[in-house]
């Protein structure tokens, strides 16, 4: 994506003389698809120009495809100090927070921040379309911060201004599937599929909701699918026997402090393929097919002796199937068991998803 030069003096059309053809050079390896072709050629132009907005943003999106994303946040922060009305650079940077940071409580934020910026400038250009790809932006930053119904709310005025995007579509089935409505879930994912066969987010989530849906056979299909079309976004699970498994848990309670393992010595510890949707569904608004762990019962903080249902028997479930997707190496598993027990201990005695965030414990 190609971003204007803005305020330009003499000296800046001389540089931007010379910038051109190196812009040039990169747009081909971008093409091309060989990004540490890129990654070199914006390193050197950012080194000669690195005030020029070009130099910022080319450099920010070679980074990007390789994976250094931290700092392509960064060039893209300091690219829109520069050019804080520039649609396609509000756009690439909100793309960057959402997509490539994901899990990050704190760049969807950022996130929803510039798209609201974004949308005002397309809404003004009279860009339904731009408006229409920004609020999928939206969407997919509110489902990642847990609001999946907002996230459809966005969706309809997408689908209004521009219905042919099939990302309205696949958020759209991810934000059905995120609120536990996997039969329509399914029928919206299905009906992208015929129209882009190889959109491998769609093959993932048509997985899991066969998998949900005791299909095993047809969840691997998808599954092998998308792997195929996207190997680095969906890999393997990570391989771990049930026996191994319960040992990772054991070994996570063991690390806890004595005072807190003193609290669980009535609560049981559960190791479950996957979550009861059912159980998901009695929460309000629903809790994720995706979870990795669930707190069952009443935390301490409001057990009464007064209260006999307060007293009965607690439990933590730890979901295998969905630890296992989410950990990229058998330490990374490890680590997140230990990561996810201590969530849901943080439940049972009392703290909400906002009180752990605080504590670093989302």
């Amino acid at each position: 994506m190609r971003y204007r030069l803005v305020a330009m003096t003499r000296d800046d059309a001389r540089a931007a003389s010379e910038v051109e053809p190196e812009l040039d050079r990169i747009d081909q390896a971008f093409e091309q698809g060989d990004f540490d072709r890129a990654l070199e050629l914006t390193g050197r132009l950012f080194e000669r120009f690195p005030g020029d907005l070009d130099a910022l943003t080319y450099r920010a999106a070679a980074l990007a495809s390789v994976g250094e994303v931290d700092e392509a946040c960064e060039l893209f922060r300091e690219a829109l100090v520069q050019a804080p009305d520039d649609l396609d650079l509000l756009q690439a940077a909100g793309e960057l927070l959402v997509y490539d940071l994901e899990g990050d409580h704190d760049a969807y934020e950022e996130a929803l921040g510039l798209v609201e910026r974004a949308r005002k400038l397309a809404r003004r250009a009279k860009e339904p379309r731009r408006e229409a790809e920004l609020l999928i932006l939206q969407s997919a930053a509110l489902g990642g911060l847990g609001d999946s119904r907002g996230a459809l709310r966005v969706l309809d005025k997408a689908r209004a201004l521009a219905p042919e995007l099939p990302g309205i579509a696949v958020e759209r089935g991810i934000a059905l599937f995120e609120l536990c409505g996997l039969d329509e879930a399914k029928a919206e994912l299905a009906a992208l599929l015929k129209v882009e066969p190889e959109d491998a987010r769609a093959h993932h989530y048509l997985g899991l909701i066969a998998e949900h849906q005791g299909d095993p056979a047809l969840a691997e299909r998808h599954f092998r699918r998308a792997r195929t079309l996207a190997p680095e976004q969906f890999p393997v699970p990570v391989p771990m026997s049930a026996r191994d498994f319960e040992r990772a848990i054991e070994d996570a309670l063991d690390g806890l402090p004595s005072k807190v393992q003193h609290y669980l010595s009535n609560v049981a510890i559960i190791a479950e393929e996957l979550p009861d949707l059912d159980e998901l569904r009695a929460s309000e608004p629903p809790l994720s097919p995706g979870s990795l762990g669930l707190f069952r019962g009443t935390p301490v903080t409001e057990q009464s002796t007064s209260d006999p249902w307060s007293q009965l028997p607690s439990a933590i479930l730890l979901f295998r199937s969905n630890l296992r997707r989410f950990a990229r190496s058998r330490d990374e598993l490890i680590e997140q068991i230990e990561v996810t027990l201590i969530h849901e201990v943080g439940h049972f005695l009392g703290l909400d998803e906002e009180q752990l965030y605080e504590r670093g414990l989302d």
